[in-house]
């Protein structure tokens, strides 16, 4: 008896595989004994550009340039704001907890909401207002902790990643005639020119952080973006969004549980309030999407 698997299906199980592989970046970092967050940038990046150029290549053959040409001046303004998102990924990690970076990028889904309002004059229902208002509180909540903490920096970097992560999907939506995916690459090549000039070339590490680096960039960044490109075309984004949460949610256990990193009661509250609120929010948007596609 053959098995078959639908395109729905497989997005569904691709999807929880990355997002579970996604929440061991932070593990990844604390692991990382010497290279400095330019140094970890630096050897991320070109590890993404490694497994992207081959899905790229994969994809366009011998017309991998001549897409990358075509994304124009929109895919660069797109490539930078996806680099400047990694770098302060990244930098985020090193200032604060793993909890207070993923519950905080765990807004994204609201500050894209807010942007296509303002940019794409997209609608947004009072519920979904609502929503956000009270996501916004757990947002504060966890920034007010950081204030006590010394983690408020951290907390800063991982809002100004998210706002940039935003303003990619922004500038995806507003082009979507465009195919975007080698954006992805730009971006990589940008991160990877910009920490190599910052650390002056420095990029001499011990060959185990970099196999980490390289491994969470490859691996971990390249195959969750080659999965993401993939299910968004069989999956409603609310469902992706869902997902995503998933990542967000584990990262915080698997330091805690391998390395005793713990969360401050607050950033627990906190975090807790804004992924309900993504997970509410995902769930009304995909009952919402279902029935407008049945009734079409």
């Amino acid at each position: 008896m053959k098995l078959v698997i639908s395109n729905r299906n497989c997005s569904v199980i691709l999807l929880i595989i990355a997002s579970v592989g996604m929440s061991f970046g932070g593990l990844i970092m604390r692991n990382i004994n010497y290279a400095d967050v330019w140094q970890i940038s630096f050897f991320r990046a070109l590890g993404f550009i490694f497994s992207l150029t081959i899905i790229l290549f994969h994809k366009y053959r011998s017309a991998i340039v001549v897409n990358i040409k075509n994304i124009g001046h929109a895919g660069i303004i797109g490539g930078i704001f996806l680099m400047i998102a990694n770098l302060l990924f990244v930098l985020s990690f090193s200032e604060t907890t793993i909890a207070n970076t993923l519950f905080t990028l765990s807004s994204i889904p609201f500050i894209t909401s807010i942007l296509a309002f303002i940019i794409l004059k997209e609608k947004i229902s009072l519920r979904t207002i609502l929503i956000m208002l009270f996501a916004l509180i757990g947002i504060f909540i966890m920034i007010k902790d950081g204030l006590e903490t010394s983690g408020f920096y951290g907390n800063i970097l991982a809002l100004g990643c998210a706002i940039c992560f935003s303003g990619f999907i922004i500038i995806v939506r507003k082009y979507n005639k465009i195919d975007m995916i080698p954006t992805s690459l730009v971006s990589g090549i940008i991160l990877a020119i910009v920490t190599f000039v910052v650390s002056l070339g420095n990029v001499d590490i011990p060959i185990e952080d970099f196999l980490l680096c390289f491994f969470w960039g490859a691996v971990l960044h390249g195959f969750m973006n080659s999965v993401f490109i993939f299910a968004t075309r069989f999956l409603y984004a609310s469902e992706v969004t869902l997902f995503l949460l998933l990542g967000f949610a584990l990262g915080p256990f698997w330091v805690w549980i391998f390395l005793d990193e713990t969360i401050s009661q607050k950033t627990l509250y906190g975090g807790l309030i804004v992924m309900i609120s993504v997970a509410t929010y995902s769930i009304i948007e995909g009952f919402n999407q279902k029935n407008i596609t049945k009734s079409d």
